[in-house]
C-alpha cells in the first residue's frame, strides 16, 4: 500500500482496495488493472507517464495491467474538462491513432503482465436496445452531478445527449474486463465512479477508483499539454529531454521526481529537506534531467545530454549534430531578417523581427543589430535562433 499511495490524488475507497489486495495475496490471482486510454492525440508527453508509472507498480507488484484504447468512445470525445462539444473521430481515425500508443506505453509499462483491448469489441456489438437498457441505468440528475456538465448547463452551453452516454460507455468496459482498480487523472474521477456503479448493475463487485495529480507542465502554471507547448515527450530526444526539464520552474521539482521518477520516499525527502536547506535548485534540476533521459533512454544518453547542453550553454559552443543548409548566390536574401523566414527558423516575418529585436539571433556568435542588416558575405556561417536552435548556412560559389 506504501507503494501504490505514492503520488495518488485519491483512493475510492481505500478500505476496498486494502481488501481487494489482501485477497490477491491469499489466492495468488492478480488484480485487473485497468486503464482507458483515448487515442485522439496519440503522441504521448510526461503528464500521460503519471498514471502510466502508477500501472506500472501494479505490474511490478504481479498484478495484471490492462489498457483499453478507447477507440469507439473516441468517436463520442471525453467531454471532460471542455466547455464545448467536441468534434467525434471516425473509427478509421481513432484505430490509426491507437496504433502508435502501445509502443509508446511500453517505454513506460512491462510488456510482461499487460494485455490490451479495444474497446469497439464489444461496443460496436450493442444495438439500440442495448443502449437504451444501458441509459436506463442512470439519471439525468446524477449526469448533471459531473462539474463539466454543471458548468456548462448552468452556462447555458449546449450539451449534447451523445456526451451523456461517454461515461457510461467508458464504464462499460470495466464491465466487460471485470476491472478489480481503475486508473486515471483527477479529471476522470467522475467517469471512474460511474464505472463502479454500472459494475454493482452488472451484478459484479465494484472497482477501486485511483487517481492521479495532472502533471504541470514545464511553464510551472498549465497542465503538460503539447498545444501549449509546456511538454516533455516520451519520445523526445535525450537533448530535448534534458533541456525542456531544466526549463521547469525550482516549484515543480519535487512533484517531477515524485510523480515521474523512481526515487525512494527516503530519496525524495532529502531532495526536498537539500531544496530547503539552500541548496542550488539548478543541480537538484539537472539530476532530474539526467534520471528522465536515463528512464527514456539509458545512462550514456544522459550523460551525453549534459555534456552537450553545458557546450553549448555554459562554453558557448556549436552542437555536434548542427543542421546545414546550402544556398546559391542567387538564393541569398538581402537581410537576415528574410534569410530567417526563408529558412523557417520564425514562423513568421513579424516572429523573425521579434527574435532580433530581442537580441535572440547571432551569426557566429555575433548578436544581429537590426532587421535592416545584410547576410554575412561569408563561404559559410553559423545562424543562431533563440537558445536553442542551430543552423549552418553555406553559400555555394559561383560557377
Amino acid at each position: 500500500m506504501d507503494v501504490i499511495k505514492r503520488g495518488v490524488s485519491e483512493i475510492i475507497p481505500e478500505e476496498d482496495l486494502a481488501r481487494k489486495i489482501e485477497r490477491s495475496i491469499a489466492s495468488k490471482t492478480p488484480l485487473n488493472i485497468k486503464l482507458g486510454c483515448d487515442p485522439s492525440r496519440p503522441d504521448l508527453h510526461l503528464g500521460h507517464s503519471v498514471v502510466l508509472r502508477k500501472l506500472r507498480q501494479f505490474q511490478e507488484l504481479g498484478h495484471q495491467a490492462i489498457l483499453i484504447i478507447g477507440d469507439f468512445t473516441a468517436m463520442i470525445g471525453d467531454p471532460s474538462g471542455k466547455s464545448k462539444t467536441r468534434p467525434s473521430l471516425t473509427l478509421e481515425e481513432t484505430r490509426q491513432n491507437g496504433q502508435t500508443y502501445f509502443e509508446q506505453a511500453t517505454k513506460v509499462l512491462s510488456a510482461k503482465n499487460i494485455s490490451m483491448f479495444y474497446n469497439s469489441e464489444w461496443l460496436g456489438k450493442m444495438a439500440f436496445a442495448d443502449v437504451i437498457r444501458l441509459a436506463s441505468k442512470y439519471t439525468v440528475a446524477r449526469m448533471l452531478e459531473r462539474d463539466d456538465f454543471t458548468i456548462r448547463y448552468k452556462a447555458g452551453e449546449p450539451i449534447s445527449i451523445h456526451e451523456f452516454l461517454y461515461p457510461l460507455a467508458q464504464a462499460m468496459d470495466s464491465v466487460a474486463i471485470k476491472a478489480d482498480v481503475e486508473l486515471g487523472g483527477t479529471d476522470q474521477k467522475f467517469n471512474l465512479l460511474v464505472g463502479r456503479d454500472l459494475q454493482r448493475e452488472y451484478g459484479l463487485e465494484p472497482q477501486v477508483a485511483l487517481t492521479m495529480p495532472i502533471l504541470t507542465g514545464t511553464d510551472g502554471v498549465e497542465k503538460m499539454s503539447k498545444s501549449l507547448d509546456n511538454y516533455v515527450g516520451v519520445s523526445d530526444t535525450p537533448k530535448d529531454i534534458y533541456g525542456k526539464t531544466l526549463r521547469v520552474p525550482d516549484t515543480q521539482i519535487v512533484p517531477w521526481f515524485e510523480l515521474l521518477t523512481d526515487v525512494t520516499n527516503a530519496e525524495l525527502v532529502a531532495i526536498r529537506k537539500s531544496l530547503a536547506a539552500g541548496t542550488n535548485p539548478r543541480d537538484v534540476k539537472r539530476r532530474l534531467a539526467r534520471t528522465l533521459v536515463a528512464l527514456y533512454h539509458s545512462d550514456d544518453d544522459a550523460r551525453a545530454a549534459e555534456e552537450e547542453f553545458d557546450r553549448i550553454f555554459i562554453q558557448k559552443s556549436v552542437p555536434d549534430d548542427l543542421d546545414e543548409t546550402t544556398l546559391a548566390p542567387d538564393e541569398v536574401p538581402p537581410t537576415t531578417h528574410a534569410l530567417l523566414s526563408q529558412l523557417k527558423l520564425a514562423a513568421s516575418n513579424s516572429e523573425a523581427r521579434r527574435l532580433i529585436e530581442q537580441g535572440g539571433v547571432t551569426i557566429d556568435g555575433e548578436k544581429v543589430g537590426g532587421i535592416h542588416d545584410p547576410v554575412p558575405s561569408k563561404a559559410e556561417f553559423v545562424l543562431k535562433v533563440g537558445k536553442r536552435r542551430f543552423m549552418k548556412v553555406i553559400i555555394s560559389p559561383r560557377p
